[in-house]
């Protein structure tokens, strides 16, 4: 190791990276009248997913309790049907760049879902950040908040995908050293935004020797985001601007698309009231999705500098949970952060939830 790197985070930006597989995808609540309107009925959903097949199927799964019939719309045409509990296998849809479904009850309000992954040839790590059931049985709606790894790869076709998904604001959560090295490409017409989250920190200024020192970088990493000014700004910057972005969608991103990013969505999501264990599903989900990047980088070193590397490449739930614990040490609650350490105000909360809640 010659000179101090920056994380291996922005070492992955240097290789061609694969997507595979990963997580599914959940959720944005539309209201369907089946057999006539039902007013403000609540979503019967408790669990719904679709996963898309690298043959092109798509696998369907949900779980609408108390109904008895399910059916499942793709492009206006039924293509699923059954009770309130079950599984589909769909194929032979014509492409598109995100193929939508709309699971329809007997009762209460559908929802629109598809495959959380967003398929880009430039990144690895593009995904919707909505999807998920909150507490009170409301769903995060997809279509609205995007995350990523870097954008500097984007192809001509990727941008002209991103403009046609509405993406309207991206905020590059980037350092300047990692900004010049990799310019974003943004799609035409969209408002750029820098959002450093360590800015003026200290966090990364050198490589470390060890795995140990590896994974405490990452904690202490983690903790800057929560409490650093730096990270407070930015932070700060991509609440309000979801906040008062009326053309939606709105893009964060950093190099890998899983600290400061991850970051990033998890507060969102608990802003939003979705459980903890699903945050946390969500936050690792980046190990499946990031997982041949990182074996291509790792495949490139010798096996002690792999190992100091790897920690640095993962997360890992005591990464995201010393960004909670900093929380509870720095500001008391997570309501406060979002008060005193966001500046985000019980009326811009309410507005966040109407705006990107259904149910």
């Amino acid at each position: 190791m010659k000179k101090a790197l920056l994380a291996a985070t922005v070492v992955a930006s240097t290789f061609t990276v694969a997507i595979v597989a990963a997580p599914a995808a959940s959720a944005h609540g539309w209201d369907f009248g089946w057999g006539g309107h039902h007013g403000n009925s609540s979503i019967p959903f408790t669990e719904a997913t679709v996963t898309a097949g690298a043959d092109g199927a798509y696998t369907l799964k949900w779980n609408a309790k108390g109904t008895k019939r399910v059916e499942i719309k793709a492009n206006g045409k039924v293509v699923a049907k059954g009770g309130a509990r079950g599984e589909a296998v769909v194929g032979g849809l014509p492409a598109a760049d995100r193929q939508w479904f709309d699971f329809e009850a007997e009762r209460g309000e559908g929802l629109r879902l598809a495959d959380r992954l967003i398929k880009l040839e430039g990144t690895a790590n593009f995904r919707d950040a909505g999807g998920y059931r909150t507490t009170t049985g409301q769903w995060v709606k997809m279509g609205e908040i995007y995350r990523s790894d870097a954008l500097n790869k984007l192809t001509d076709n990727d941008l002209a995908k991103l403009q046609r998904l509405r993406v309207k604001t991206v905020f590059d959560l980037r350092m300047e050293s990692e900004r010049t090295k990799d310019a974003d490409k943004v799609p035409a017409g969209a408002n750029y935004v820098v959002a450093d989250v360590f800015a003026g920190s200290g966090s990364f200024q050198a490589m470390p020797t060890t795995a140990d020192e590896a994974v405490k970088a990452m904690v202490d990493a983690e903790k800057a985001m929560v409490s650093g000014e730096g990270g407070k700004k930015a932070y700060t910057q991509v609440f309000e601007g979801i906040e008062r972005d009326r053309n939606r969608s709105v893009l964060f991103h950093c190099t890998a698309g899983k600290d400061r990013t991850g970051w990033a969505n998890a507060s969102l999501l608990t802003a939003l009231g979705v459980p903890a264990e699903t945050v946390m599903a969500d936050y690792l989900a980046s190990n499946d999705y990031r997982k041949a990047a990182n074996d291509a980088i790792l495949s490139h070193l010798p096996a002690a500098q792999a190992a100091v590397y790897k920690p640095m490449l993962d997360v890992r739930p005591e990464y995201l949970n010393a960004g909670y614990e900093e929380v509870e040490s720095k500001f008391g609650s997570f309501d406060n952060y979002l008060r005193s350490g966001l500046g985000i105000d019980g009326r811009e909360l309410k507005q966040l939830k109407k705006d990107l809640l259904v149910g």
